[in-house]
């Protein structure tokens, strides 16, 4: 037992320290956001900001709201144009089994090797011929394309362990189709719903290269430009430059520890739960 003990410890130990080194650049991040200009200079810096100040977090309040709004309406957005398109495909690749479900599920699964670099230069095409560059439904539709494909294998993978008693039961009660899939189908795949809609929101939240080639120098533009525009124009304020970095990187934090049940399941996918 004590040798046990001591090999237990032992890895605890060893996983905190892997931890600290990976989350040591987060602690940096924020260590800096509150330090002074004048103490960055000092060789070596403070591990702690002693002479700690809020200018950063003023600077982040004073210039980058719009670009944090315009985020929110981005990823909100995304998110609902994901499990729009997403669940009804999902739902018939699971349930419906029509022909070509293989190969379609296929597709969607190689649609995610794509660079997006190959998918902006695309969407730049057709935005030019269509007046939508510079545009949030633009970018909403472009982020999407990320989202949609992982999002239709989720879906199916989860509404592939619903019992088939459960929808014919629904069918002998007279629910139709839609009845079924949205009084039915949706409810038990909760799990799958926020799994879907976390990763659609940090997938658009966190974008940059659909951003800076679709609507770089328009009116409404994400936080990942706020802040690649914001060190460009600053590159000495590297106070403000964390705060803004902290302060963009709080909602997908808090999104993520309070999703972190449902996603689990959503992710394992195929249990059914009441």
């Amino acid at each position: 037992m004590n040798r046990s003990g001591k090999r237990h410890w032992g890895k605890t130990a060893v996983g905190i320290l892997l931890t600290g080194i990976m989350l040591f650049p987060v602690y940096w991040m924020v260590n800096v956001s509150f330090t002074r200009d004048q103490d960055m200079r000092k060789s070596p810096p403070d591990l702690f900001p002693l002479h700690g100040t809020l200018t950063g977090y003023r600077t982040v309040l004073d210039e980058q709201l719009p670009y944090l709004s315009t985020s929110f309406v981005i990823g909100l957005g995304t998110v609902a144009l994901t499990l729009v398109l997403s669940a009804p495909a999902g739902y018939a690749l699971a349930k419906l089994r029509p022909r070509g479900g293989g190969v379609l599920s296929f597709v969607l699964l190689a649609a995610q090797m794509i660079p997006g670099i190959i998918m902006a230069m695309g969407f730049y095409a057709i935005y030019l011929s269509l007046g939508m560059l510079q545009s949030i439904p633009g970018l909403i539709v472009a982020d999407s394309t990320l989202a949609v494909p992982f999002a239709v294998l989720i879906f199916t993978a989860f509404m592939s362990g619903i019992p088939g008693e459960l929808l014919q039961a629904a069918k002998t009660d007279g629910a139709g189709p839609f009845r079924t899939f949205w009084s039915i189908v949706m409810p038990i795949s909760r799990n799958a719903v926020v799994t879907v809609s976390l990763f659609a929101f940090l997938w658009s939240w966190s974008d940059f290269i659909f951003a800076s080639t679709l609507v770089n120098g328009g009116a409404h533009e994400p936080i990942t430009l706020g802040i690649y525009h914001y060190i460009g124009n600053n590159n000495q304020e590297w106070n403000a430059i964390m705060a803004t970095a902290v302060v963009a990187s709080l909602p997908a934090t808090v999104i993520l520890v309070l999703a972190q049940r449902y996603v689990a399941a959503g992710v394992t996918a195929g249990a059914v739960k009441d």
